[in-house]
């Protein structure tokens, strides 16, 4: 008879590993030496890792979902890509979820989820809570700000931020944070169950401020002009995008105007033991 396999099987299944948020926490569970099932559209471009082993499953593919969950008790679920049907394939994920038997969904939601927030893509957010919760999973909700790395992309050729944010305030989060705090939660998921963590950077910042810093970081002037809500749609109709696509984008801004992304939370530095990352660090770290 041959001998039993000392392998530890994973019991962690971790979603969005070719992405830049779950391939960040992908590694550190790795660095800490916990085994993990890499779910991924694309199987050759998962990450060698220690302890992981990749599983072709597309969130709308339930058998798919299904089969790769065997065994797992945990998923760490990034959302799907921005698309006209995201909450539908969220939807399809977490029923193969909790049909597969997991127990524990960590969710990467957003900051002010709401039915009625301003960011039109925090209400696919909403909603998606709300099925893990009418799904019957033990779930943890990790509710980020907008990236810190983001911001760089929303300054124009000229060196100009446009949009209709106003004076209002974000609190923009750094990735490595939010990795740090999910492999927290992850490592000890049982110590998580039904909390909900408001992820934010150490300031809340206006847009004029968030120019400055990339004026200090970049060593080039970037200004913001505010737009109103009819030139914000107006400057990027030409693009071709779908209305949905457009709401997001002028959403990003009118939802800073509203004040719904101010705020500093303190779950970065309890669930991580280090204080949140500056954006002026964020940036000088990146090189950008």
């Amino acid at each position: 008879m041959s001998e039993p396999s000392t392998e530890t099987l994973p019991t962690i299944a971790v979603t969005g590993s070719t992405g830049r948020l779950g391939g960040r926490v992908a590694r550190r569970l790795a660095a800490r030496g916990i085994p993990q099932r890499l779910l991924v559209r694309s199987p050759e471009r998962a990450p060698q890792l220690p302890g992981a082993a990749a599983a072709r499953a597309e969130y709308a593919d339930r058998a798919a979902v299904h089969e790769a969950l065997t065994g797992i008790d945990t998923v760490f679920m990034v959302s799907a890509s921005e698309s006209g049907d995201r909450l539908a394939q969220h939807k399809a994920f977490v029923d193969a979820v909790a049909e597969a038997g997991v127990r524990h969904l960590v969710y990467v939601s957003f900051y002010g989820a709401a039915p009625d927030a301003t960011f039109t893509l925090a209400r696919d957010h909403f909603h998606t809570e709300q099925h893990i919760r009418a799904a019957g999973l033990e779930y943890t909700f990790l509710r980020d700000n907008f990236y810190a790395e983001f911001v760089p992309d929303l300054v124009g050729e000229d060196g100009v931020i446009r949009g209709p944010a106003g004076q209002g305030r974000a609190a923009f989060v750094a990735q490595d944070d939010i990795a740090d705090a999910a492999t927290a939660v992850l490592s000890r998921p049982q110590d998580h169950v039904g909390a909900t963590y408001d992820l934010t950077g150490p300031e809340s910042l206006t847009l004029d401020e968030a120019a400055a810093i990339l004026s200090e970081q970049r060593g080039r002037t970037v200004a913001y002009r505010p737009e109103t809500v009819e030139q914000a749609y107006a400057s990027r109709a030409s693009y071709g995008a779908p209305p949905w696509q457009l709401d997001a984008w002028v959403s990003t801004y009118t939802a800073i105007a509203s004040g719904e992304l101010d705020g500093v939370g303190d779950a970065v530095p309890r669930l991580t033991a280090h204080p949140a990352t500056p954006l002026a660090r964020v940036l000088r770290d990146a090189g950008r």
